[in-house]
């Protein structure tokens, strides 16, 4: 398999200092193949993940830890790295003519002919977008944020408002490790690819985050508070495990 060579791995790099960080990485054969090596002060073992976004690895490594012994580690997990990364979706290409996801079903990119420059519109099931072919993907990619913008902020807020609480900043950004955060300031911040997702599933984890702003765990408590506002979270929870990647 593409992880046979595994044991001929070359390392690059400079020794760690404190807290974990990426600072070398193991280059497998077939080229392309890349493992992130993250030593942190805290880890007493090492852990193998690969992201669920892009497929890549990565190797979370004691401190003190040597690279041979990393390379010893990834040889016997070769086995569970190579089908881990096998199960990563294919990543999607955003072009004119392709299809998109959005709320939950797909639209297709779609150049105007030409003429004036207009913001991006939904029209048929086409996301029909101005401009040069090139920076179309650009184009979607704003339309999408926009989108999750627009229905988010006003869910949260909205949810929170049920709660007595009232939420702080609100931000979206490119997250890989989770869907919403709250912070003990009330600061919400979601992913903008939410957007992609059925508008049940978006408007769930809007009600999750607020439903932090009362309660900063997942004990039971906290799911009563999230079972009062969407009584079907478990589905949409669901539906993000499944489809989330």
């Amino acid at each position: 398999g593409r992880m046979a060579a595994l044991a001929r791995a070359a390392a690059a790099a400079a020794r760690p200092t404190t807290e974990a960080r990426e600072e070398e990485a193991l280059f497998l054969d077939p080229p392309g193949v890349r493992v992130a090596l993250r030593r942190s002060a805290r880890a007493r073992r090492f852990t193998l993940s690969v992201s669920r976004v892009d497929g890549a690895p990565h190797l979370t490594l004691p401190q003190r830890a040597s690279v041979a012994e990393a390379r010893d580690f990834l040889t016997r997990q070769a086995g569970w790295l190579e089908a881990a990364m096998a199960r990563v979706p294919p990543e999607r290409v955003v072009a004119p003519g392709r299809a998109l996801p959005f709320r939950g079903g797909s639209v297709v990119l779609t150049l105007r002919p030409s003429g004036p420059r207009r913001a991006p519109t939904l029209e048929n099931g086409r996301l029909m977008v101005s401009g040069p072919a090139a920076e179309a993907p650009q184009r979607a990619m704003s339309f999408v944020k926009e989108t999750a913008r627009a229905e988010l902020v006003p869910a949260a807020r909205a949810y929170a408002a049920r709660l007595g609480r009232e939420a702080g900043p609100i931000t979206l950004r490119d997250t890989r490790s989770r869907w919403g955060s709250c912070a003990s300031s009330g600061a919400l911040s979601f992913s903008w690819r939410l957007a992609m997702a059925p508008p049940d599933v978006l408007d769930y984890v809007a009600a999750h985050e607020a439903a932090h702003l009362v309660e900063m765990n997942h004990g039971p408590d906290f799911w009563a508070l999230v079972d009062g506002l969407r009584p079907d979270w478990r589905e949409c929870r669901d539906w993000l495990r499944r489809h989330g990647p």
